[in-house]
């Protein structure tokens, strides 16, 4: 695939087969951001799990410091009694039988994120074809079936985000944008690898952080130095 010139001249910036520390890498990373627009900056990670087995599957929910740069809209699928509550709360489309009434006959989602309650659950089996695949079904791994609504839509909008591994072992998270300071792309960072250190599967053996690199959207890879 032929490749714009401000990607190639990004590559020339960026020392083949070297790893940077993770400040010099973020601070690299921005000046390698080959869009007019700002960029997303991502984290990649190859993990020492083996995919096929579900008892090594890394996944979680991480509270970024200061979140990722992008706003999420959040549906809420709740009881009628609890409507105020989650649009206070800053859920963006709130409903409840209606709103998965909408869903099964249309199949548009105008959201990023689902929570729910409990007892909605039972209903919400009626478009998981829909949401499945798309991973908005709301689950107990990710945190999004609460009975605190308040607490989950506001953490949900300040910058709490889910994460797993792909079908090669590997993460992909965004966290943050090129227009944050190179302290709030460490302090995100930091977070996630943390969180990512603490979900690592029991039955994981040998190396389980194997390779990271840090990325904007479509900007080069920057391979991280792994520290202890």
């Amino acid at each position: 695939m032929a490749r714009s010139k401000r990607y190639q001249e990004a590559v020339k910036k960026v020392e083949k087969n070297k790893s940077y520390s993770v400040e010099e890498a973020i601070k690299l990373v921005k000046t390698t951001a080959t869009t007019k627009f700002d960029s997303s900056v991502e984290v990649h990670l190859r993990l020492g799990i083996d995919p096929k087995k579900g008892e090594q599957q890394v996944r979680g929910t991480v509270s970024l410091p200061h979140g990722t740069g992008k706003t999420k809209r959040i549906a809420a699928f709740v009881a009628p009694d609890r409507e105020k509550e989650a649009q206070a709360a800053g859920a963006d489309v709130v409903g409840g039988q209606e709103l998965i009434d909408q869903i099964k006959q249309t199949g548009k989602l105008e959201f990023d994120v689902a929570v729910t309650m409990p007892e909605m659950m039972p209903k919400l089996a009626a478009v998981a074809k829909v949401l499945g695949p798309r991973g908005l079904m709301p689950s107990p791994k990710n945190e999004t079936i609460t009975t605190n609504l308040k607490k989950t839509i506001e953490e949900l909008k300040k910058g709490k985000v889910n994460f797993k591994n792909d079908g090669t072992g590997n993460i992909h998270q965004m966290i943050g944008k090129v227009s944050f300071t190179d302290s709030q792309l460490l302090e995100n960072y930091q977070a996630l690898l943390d969180t990512i250190r603490k979900a690592k599967p029991s039955s994981s053996k040998g190396v389980y952080l194997k390779n990271i690199s840090l990325t904007t959207s479509m900007g080069p890879g920057i391979r991280v130095t792994l520290s202890a």
